[in-house]
């Protein structure tokens, strides 16, 4: 399919003006010199920079027509297509598949763990204890976000991870719990067994949707991407509230999960997301297999 330069050049902007919200503050933050747990976390973990974020891509097989498409020849995944499949493009410019030959491997895991994962009823109870975890034991001065104060204090914080079975099943989670957290976890999740124990409950897996949706940049669905940074925003939101932080001078509203009512606040918005996050990992899945059948 080729868009005509006035199609391509409205979706773009309509994309960037989406995206715009989403880089603004990290900017001006930035310049600043200021971090914020919430809003700059997706940046900073995940290395997208908001430069990429608020670049629309047409996708593998959607060709541009028109001057203007000459300037994504300089992204070095593009190429200009005088015939390809059988059909003449007139010199419009697109994704070229023949770079995808190198990412077949990588595009197969990916596909395999959202399969996989979508697959498996979701586990709503961890309570995101693996944030406790990740400060238990440790010295007020060395926790990971030491900006922000433990609402509960060091002694409080340890008390809860005691108190707690911690059924972590994310890699990228579980690998920054401390050395004495570590064994309480009822599961030792590794990149190796991630395909074995990914669940559509846990926050990170939700979150790393946009991490696997920016994987398929240039060749994916752009603005599923988007789809998937807006889930991770509003998961990591939740993920922090939920937290050992006292992040009340910015405004959030702690989600108490060391008592009962926030356990079941915890686990009604931990519920729902997990139902957003179903949505786009069908639509990602559906978008990586599409990716694979232009792989050479």
């Amino acid at each position: 399919m080729t868009l005509p330069e006035s199609d391509w050049t409205a979706r773009a902007a309509a994309y960037r003006e989406r995206a715009e919200p989403y880089v603004r503050g990290r900017l001006e933050r930035r310049a600043r010199g200021e971090r914020h747990p919430v809003d700059d976390f997706l940046f900073e973990y995940y290395g997208y920079s908001p430069a990429r974020l608020t670049r629309w891509h047409p996708g593998v097989g959607t060709l541009l027509a028109g001057d203007a498409a000459d300037a994504y020849l300089e992204l070095g995944a593009y190429r200009r297509f005088d015939a390809y499949g059988g059909a003449a493009y007139g010199g419009a410019v697109g994704a070229d598949p023949a770079r995808l030959a190198h990412r077949v491997d990588g595009l197969r895991w990916i596909r395999d763990l959202l399969a996989l994962t979508a697959t498996r009823p979701a586990k709503l109870d961890c309570f995101g204890l693996h944030e406790w975890a990740m400060v238990y034991r440790q010295p007020a001065d060395a926790v990971r976000h030491e900006a922000w104060p433990l609402r509960l204090g060091s002694a409080g914080t340890d008390t809860v991870v005691e108190t707690h079975q911690i059924r972590c099943t994310h890699h990228d989670a579980y690998r920054f719990f401390t050395d004495d957290a570590a064994p309480r976890n009822a599961l030792r999740p590794t990149r190796a067994n991630q395909h074995d124990l990914e669940q559509p409950g846990c926050l990170h897996a939700g979150m790393d949707l946009y991490k696997y949706a920016a994987k398929l940049v240039p060749y994916g669905d752009s603005d599923l991407m988007l789809d998937c940074f807006d889930l991770a925003r509003d998961l990591r939101d939740l993920d922090m509230r939920a937290s050992p932080y006292d992040l009340g001078d910015l405004g959030y509203e702690p989600v108490r999960i060391e008592t009962a009512d926030g356990k079941a606040a915890y686990v009604r918005e931990q519920r729902a997301l997990a139902d957003r996050a179903a949505l786009l990992r069908r639509r990602l899945l559906a978008d990586v297999e599409r990716v694979l059948a232009w792989c050479p």
